[in-house]
């Protein structure tokens, strides 16, 4: 049976009728869809196989041997990566943790990051059950969990309604709530999404921003605690193999030793283009500055891409070199490959390997800003004490994006002539690149320890409710 309510939880829940009207409405939805949703599920697994695997877990049939364990869910592969410090954490205190996940990616990842705590009995992963009422009360007798963590922001009504009435302590690790979000739940639907979020007894938010929009709609309890993804450390072997390709390569991490590199992490559709452009401009204003030739480190983000964009940076003139083809599985020239001297530019048409281009990089321009996604994650770079720049869109970035900016370590371009510009001084400037990369360090150094901060505010918490 489900653990009792405690006092702390023994809010009502849905906070007012009208919510538990709408939630009621929107279940039984769910219902009414639901062949349609696991037709769209069936059709994704022509691709990713594992979609069509495990379907008694969507349905909340879950086998575990983990005694009472502490039930993280994180719906993504990234948001799995970015509280992986928390999950060995947890594991280190003696709490057995069961992960769940929403797509075949993050079942993947958690299996690469904790396949011998799997292999131990000490972690199991599975995927989220259904927005089915009975589905999840099904995976919670079936499991018997000490608390439930959602993390980054999680609003599945159903999921969430259910797991307070089953009695089972909820709270959010690595919370963040953006500006547009908040807006968009407090007006659609009489504010059913913001009056969602109350179902948390707590939520440790990523920053004070987050906190307030939280307290905002109602949540009792709030806790500032940054984020376990700045606790990440770095791939070593990705970072060995892009300082062993400095030297045949003939680059340097500084001005004066070789030629400047530029990173552009994971473009998406419709910045390929200004990208191109701004690469040209700045190969130009270096050239004219009398520098070695600009090689520029370009990774997509979606492999689907890779061969469209391969053709469109060689239509633009570019000397294209790609990792899959000139790089063995070490990440080093292959015998076959062209000379680094030749080459503007090297795709970087991989997966997992992002440590690897930025520490090729002496500065970092994220994607997803040039277009309204919101940015991409930033942390990486940082950790590599990396000067970042971003274009006007970073609203998925608001933590750590406004502190970095204000720290001067994060430059925001609205456009590429600003960018290009910016690139430029950067790269022929070695006083500049020192300064950015000091700041890059102390910012790196003030936001570390998110992990220590959350288990000092979980670990009393799940204790409460041993």
């Amino acid at each position: 049976m489900p653990a009792a309510p405690s006092s702390s939880i023994a809010r009502p829940f849905p906070p007012r009728r009208r919510t538990a009207l709408l939630l009621w409405l929107y279940g039984l939805a769910w219902h009414l869809l639901l062949p349609v949703f696991l037709l769209f599920l069936w059709r994704r697994g022509r691709k990713e196989p594992l979609y069509r695997q495990h379907w008694g877990e969507r349905f909340g049939s879950v086998k575990t041997s983990l005694q009472r364990p502490v039930w993280l869910h994180s719906a993504s592969m990234g948001e799995l990566r970015g509280a992986a410090p928390l999950i060995r954490a947890l594991l280190a205190e003696g709490y057995p943790v069961l992960v769940s996940t929403l797509t075949p990616a993050g079942r993947t990842a958690a299996r690469t990051l904790f396949g011998s705590e799997m292999d131990a009995g000490r972690l199991q992963v599975c995927f989220v059950p259904l927005e089915l009422g009975w589905a999840v009360r099904r995976f919670i007798r079936h499991t018997r969990p000490r608390a439930a963590l959602m993390t980054e922001i999680d609003t599945w009504p159903v999921l969430l309604a259910s797991i307070r009435r089953c009695g089972v302590p909820l709270g959010m690790a690595n919370a963040q709530y953006p500006g547009k979000s908040i807006v968009r739940d407090q007006r659609v639907a009489w504010g059913f999404r913001a009056d969602i979020f109350q179902a948390y007894e707590l939520v440790m938010c990523k920053s004070e921003t987050h906190a307030r929009r939280f307290r905002a709609v109602g949540c009792p309890r709030v806790e500032v605690v940054g984020e376990t993804r700045f606790d990440l450390p770095p791939n070593a072997a990705h970072l060995a193999a892009g300082q062993a390709l400095l030297a045949p390569w003939n680059l340097a991490t500084g001005v004066a030793g070789g030629r400047p590199v530029l990173c552009f992490a994971s473009a998406i559709v419709g910045e390929d283009e200004p990208f191109i452009e701004a690469v040209l401009k700045v190969r130009q204003a270096v050239a004219d500055a009398g520098l070695p030739p600009l090689l520029v480190v370009y990774v997509p983000r979606s492999p689907q891409r890779f061969d469209a964009v391969a053709g469109l940076l060689t239509d633009a003139g570019l000397r294209v070199s790609r990792r899959s083809t000139d790089l063995d599985p070490q990440l080093q020239p292959r015998s076959s490959a062209p000379d680094m001297n030749g080459i503007d530019l090297l795709l970087g048409d991989s997966l997992g390997e992002m440590y690897f281009y930025l520490a090729l990089s002496q500065v970092v321009v994220v994607g997803a800003s040039f277009v309204n996604m919101g940015a991409h994650n930033v942390i990486e770079p940082l950790a590599l004490r990396k000067p970042v720049m971003v274009g006007p869109s970073i609203w998925g970035i608001e933590y750590p994006g406004v502190e970095a900016l204000e720290a001067g370590v994060l430059q925001q371009h609205m456009n590429v002539d600003s960018l290009a510009r910016a690139l430029t001084d950067l790269l022929t400037s070695p006083q500049k690149q020192a300064q950015a990369t000091a700041g890059a360090e102390a910012f790196y150094a003030e936001h570390g320890g998110s992990t220590r901060r959350h288990m000092a505010v979980l670990k009393p918490w799940l204790e409460s409710h041993a």
